[in-house]
């Protein structure tokens, strides 16, 4: 299960809006067969598996990370894959809460005469399916805040002077990060400071296209952003409120940009309404690399489910930006709390992962 964990991990960011899942086969204390979610979400891990496996698979016990599928898409299901393949045996290390599969699949193995076994390493594998666990229960991606600031959280000088606080180590394992996840997310804010392209810049690292979202309210995004130069050959999505001028909406159109229009005021795009049209959108996993103000309405709203924090061995003093604007904490029962699932140096710098306090 261990290892068809690791398979699975190969495929975050490039299998939505279906979840990246592995399978190992194993007959006779060898391993016959192995699959992963494939590109784009098909052919799932279980077919990739069978087909390695060929005639070996039958006998076999198969290792999946999630609950196989009962149910005809765009693929036929894996329970009927495996059933016809006269697989022995399939340990589950979770189920699926998509109400088209939701322990039917398991039951479809059952009535087959193959053993099921569920639950091991069911932790890590929610842990890995979290974001198309946050889809499926909460109608959106999960939500990963990536900040990269002083000991003292600050990501930028008085003067908006921010590049760069960490070192290079630090900078490839965000764009390793942004691999990682479905799309990356930013404010208009980030867009007119740093003008970032918001791609993973890692050679071969991506098996899919790179999606970068931006929230604009009032789609004031300039033509001549990199997001918008190269939202021919980098998928691109806004994300704005109703009343947005017409021709800047012609404009990012012509350039190949996607607009998804959602409710919001003066203080900008509802987050709550935007990232349920990305999860509708089959988002499963974003990251969010927007500045002060995007992440403290984000923490406000309770949307924020795990935070990557780089810090450097540094200290700018309180004049520097936060990493997180006011959000209206008067007491410390209202803060958003954490726990922390990984710490490890990257260069001088410390990369500290952290999730929603259980």
């Amino acid at each position: 299960m261990r290892a068809a964990l690791a398979l699975a991990r190969r495929g975050l960011g490039s299998t939505w809006p279906n979840p990246s899942v592995g399978c190992v086969l194993v007959c006779d204390d060898r391993v016959v067969g192995r699959g992963t979610t494939a590109p784009g979400g098909r052919p799932h891990a279980e077919a990739i598996a069978l087909a390695h496996a060929g005639d070996l698979a039958r006998g076999a016990t198969a290792y999946v990370t999630l609950e196989p599928c009962s149910h005809h898409g765009r693929t036929p299901p894996c329970a009927d894959a495996l059933i016809a393949a006269g697989v022995a045996r399939v340990v589950v290390a979770c189920g699926d809460p998509d109400p088209r599969v939701d322990g039917a699949g398991v039951a479809m193995l059952r009535a087959a005469g193959i053993t099921v076994d569920i639950g091991l390493l069911a932790d890590e594998a929610r842990s890995l399916q979290l974001g198309f666990l946050t889809r499926v229960g909460l109608g959106r991606p999960m939500v990963t805040l990536k900040l990269a600031s002083t000991l003292d959280g600050r990501i930028a000088t008085h003067t908006g002077e921010s590049q760069w606080i960490t070192g290079p180590e630090a900078r490839r394992a965000a764009h390793a990060l942004r691999g990682q996840h479905d799309a990356v997310l930013a404010g208009v804010g980030t867009i007119e400071a740093d003008d970032p392209e918001l791609t993973c810049r890692i050679p071969g690292y991506r098996k899919t296209p790179d999606l970068r979202i931006v929230v604009d309210s009032r789609l004031r995004t300039p033509a001549t952003a990199r997001v918008v130069a190269t939202a021919a050959t980098a998928l691109t999505w806004f994300l704005h409120r109703a009343g947005a001028d017409v021709d800047r909406m012609q404009a990012l159109s012509d350039a190949g940009v996607r607009l998804i229009e959602v409710g919001g005021d003066d203080d900008g795009v509802d987050l709550v309404a935007g990232t349920q049209a990305l999860g509708a959108a089959g988002l499963t996993r974003v990251l969010v690399e927007g500045g002060a103000r995007i992440a403290g309405a984000l923490l406000r709203a309770g949307l924020v489910d795990r935070i990557a924090w780089f810090h450097a061995p540094s200290v700018m003093g309180g004049d520097g930006w936060p990493a997180a604007q006011a959000f209206g904490v008067t007491a410390l029962s209202e803060m958003p709390r954490f726990r922390r699932v990984d710490s490890r140096p990257m260069g001088n710098d410390m990369l500290t992962e952290f999730s929603t306090a259980a």
